[in-house]
């Protein structure tokens, strides 16, 4: 599998954009997936200059109901007619986050595209094709990210925080090795592995995707927790590639655990699995 890292908070160098948000280009054997585009039409920017072209896409997935992961969806119909794009049927519900000063921001998707011809919706474990699956419903062993403080949805007309049930997760299985991508893990890494496992009985072979330990609003994990998701992670014996809302601190923390175990993928990255 060839993955291409087409929207990051970071870039490998000046040649590409970087935002606040995520994408990833996947080649299989079969299929030429999207997961998540960003918050803006930069995933097809740097889809260009990585020499991926958006409208070969066969299947595309949206691992929440959050803009900086869905943000570019309107430029993707625009580009692409044919892909089926794999949405949780919560994701176009409205959510928001707190900002300092109490002031609340729509996070949410654009509604309108909801309707679009090309989006499938999804729920709990759905099989896309052979050895490519998505999963949500974690149940919440450990308790989920601190970051998530101030991140709410609106349920029967009330702002509650978000239980992020909205929120998938990709596992592509291809000779003989297994990939899960997280998007934000939002859920708590540790609760997506355990819950990957019980339906699995082995922990993938690789796994790309941000472990949300930092927020924007400078909400962070403490030391002892993320020292603790270090270790987990380790003794998983797979190997990880991290990025967007796990931040640089954190994956520096993380790294000094786990070693060659981990790397960190910006916009620009491309390896090989």
């Amino acid at each position: 599998m060839l993955i291409k890292t087409l929207v990051e908070n970071t870039s490998l160098s000046e040649d590409f954009g970087q935002e606040h948000g995520l994408s990833f280009y996947i080649e299989t054997n079969k299929h030429r997936i999207l997961f998540d585009l960003g918050a803006s039409d930069l995933f097809l920017q740097n889809a260009k200059k990585l020499d991926v072209n958006i409208a070969d896409v066969d299947l595309l997935v949206i691992s929440h109901g959050h803009y900086d992961h869905g943000g570019g969806l309107n430029t993707f119909f625009k580009e692409n007619t044919k892909a089926e794009v794999f949405i949780h049927n919560l994701a176009f519900e409205k959510y928001y986050a707190l900002r300092p000063n109490n002031r609340l921001e729509y996070i949410g998707l654009d509604a309108n595209l909801k309707e679009n011809k090309q989006v499938v919706f999804t729920s709990d474990r759905f099989f896309i094709s052979k050895g490519i699956q998505l999963f949500s419903g974690i149940a919440q062993i450990e308790p989920r990210p601190k970051s998530n403080s101030g991140l709410l949805m609106e349920h029967e007309g009330q702002l509650l925080d978000d239980n992020f049930e909205h929120e998938q997760y990709l596992v592509i299985e291809e000779d003989g090795k297994s990939l899960l991508i997280t998007g934000c893990s939002h859920n708590g890494i540790i609760n997506i592995l355990e819950y990957i496992h019980s339906l699995k009985e082995r922990m993938p072979d690789c796994v790309i995707g941000g472990f949300h330990l930092s927020s924007r609003t400078g909400c962070n994990e403490d030391l002892e927790t993320i020292d603790r998701i270090g270790k987990y992670l380790n003794n998983t014996k797979a190997k990880y590639y991290t990025c967007h809302c796990t931040g640089i601190e954190a994956y520096k923390r993380l790294k000094s655990i786990m070693g060659d175990s981990l790397d960190y993928l910006s916009a620009g990255s491309e390896i090989e699995i």
